[in-house]
């Protein structure tokens, strides 16, 4: 009976397998057929409702490929970073700790366009003035001192009191000196102001009186050529054979040893003689010559000499004239129409006319200058030759009638001898006293 238990489902095992390898092998085999997924049906739609979006499930599309970023490729997806945590501020290290330093070294540096420039503006250089020489000022108005000077040393030797006649005789010495009869009355006006108030009591206050009164009519604002433009132009006129060229030279010559850069421009063309002369006071003084054809018209070459020295960016450019008498009327115009053309050639030019006088020509100097200053606008006075006159009290003259002041004085032949103009060193040098004595 046991083993029964175990033989009957041996044979059930049996027959069911005989079933299938010879039953079931040879029944015709029927194609099986896949059931495709049926759409599902959308609800039927309820009067009153909207109706309801049935999701349809997208055919399956190839992505498109997409563009590499220019970073590098990025990998997983990272994990979201924890919450961020304020961190303790950190303890800044000493500025020359070697921390500090390190970390000066690696912040980006930050780029500042520096500030514009400041534009340089050159304004005009100012008058150099020499040093005082009073004794060479001195020594060069020895003619004057031993004539003009000498006579009213004269006549206050011995006198104690002041006197009328005192008076007098101051006024002949005056005129008779080139003073002028209008500076004259006005020196002798004081001086009698100031007797009458007993200000003037003796000799000494007398003299005095006189030397300040000088000082005050030579205070005119002379000295030096201004500057004010690049180039500073400046027309030299004046009659024949006051010196003229020679004067031009020894300005160039000054001018160039302190540094400044010159012109000359050989206005004189009548005269053959006054070219080759410019020419070689320019080869002394190492400025260049502009200069026309004989017998050229000088209001051309100023005009070209006025232009070259705008190009090459000159100091001063000094034109020469001829030479004319001032009573001659068409050539007085002349000087007008060379006046005009530089100032068609720069504006504001000529910046400075000098008038150039012969101290030795006495009260004839000042009627030139009368002359000129009614052709064109005088700006200064160069006075020549006054070492070799004992007439120099015309420079008084000139200065209180005309109102015009001296630039420059020639007391020799040098080109040093061309001083400039300083009212102190001047008064001091005509009346200061030698060994207690005016």
């Amino acid at each position: 009976m046991d083993k029964l238990v175990y033989i009957v489902p041996g044979l059930a095992l049996l027959a069911i397998l005989a079933y299938f390898l010879f039953f079931k092998g040879k029944a015709p085999a029927t194609p099986v057929v896949v059931a495709k997924p049926s759409k599902p049906e959308p609800f039927p739609l309820i009067k009153g409702e909207p109706p309801v979006a049935v999701r349809k499930e997208p055919k399956p599309e190839p992505l498109p490929k997409p563009e590499e970023p220019a970073s590098p490729r990025l990998g997983p997806a990272p994990t979201p970073p924890p919450p961020p945590t304020v961190p303790p501020s950190p303890t800044l290290p000493s500025p020359s700790s070697p921390e500090a330093l390190a970390a000066k070294v690696s912040e980006p540096r930050v780029l500042v366009s520096p500030p514009p420039a400041l534009v340089r503006v050159e304004l005009p250089a100012p008058p150099l003035r020499s040093k005082r020489d009073v004794a060479g000022v001195r020594k060069g108005l020895a003619a004057t001192r031993g004539g003009f000077i000498a006579r009213l040393t004269a006549l206050f030797t011995g006198r104690k009191e002041i006197d009328p006649n005192l008076l007098e005789q101051i006024e002949e010495v005056l005129l008779a000196s080139d003073v002028g009869v209008k500076t004259t009355q006005t020196l002798l006006g004081r001086l009698r102001d100031g007797v009458a108030r007993n200000e003037l009591t003796d000799t000494t206050a007398v003299w005095d009186a006189l030397r300040a009164e000088a000082s005050r009519i030579l205070s005119l604002d002379g000295g030096p050529l201004r500057a004010p433009a690049k180039p500073t132009v400046v027309l030299v006129v004046g009659v024949n054979g006051v010196g003229k060229t020679t004067s031009i030279g020894k300005l160039a010559t000054r001018y160039h040893a302190e540094g400044r850069k010159v012109l000359l421009a050989a206005g004189d063309t009548f005269r053959a003689a006054a070219v080759q002369q410019l020419e070689v006071w320019g080869k002394r003084s190492g400025a260049d010559v502009v200069k026309g054809k004989e017998g050229a018209d000088p209001g051309a070459v100023a005009f070209e000499a006025t232009t070259k020295a705008k190009e090459l960016a000159a100091d001063l450019l000094f034109v020469d004239t001829a030479g004319r008498l001032h009573t001659k009327v068409p050539l007085m115009d002349e000087v007008k129409k060379v006046s005009r053309s530089i100032a068609k050639a720069m504006e504001g030019a000529p910046h400075e006319t000098l008038l150039v006088l012969d101290a030795s020509t006495g009260q004839n100097a000042l009627t030139q200058a009368s002359m000129f200053r009614d052709v064109v606008d005088l700006t200064g006075i160069i006075l020549t030759k006054l070492d070799g006159t004992a007439k120099g009290g015309i420079v008084l003259g000139i200065c209180e009638e005309l109102k015009l002041p001296v630039r420059y004085i020639g007391l020799g032949e040098r080109a040093e001898d061309l001083r400039e103009f300083q009212v102190e060193e001047f008064v001091e040098a005509l009346f200061g006293r030698d060994g207690g004595t005016p």
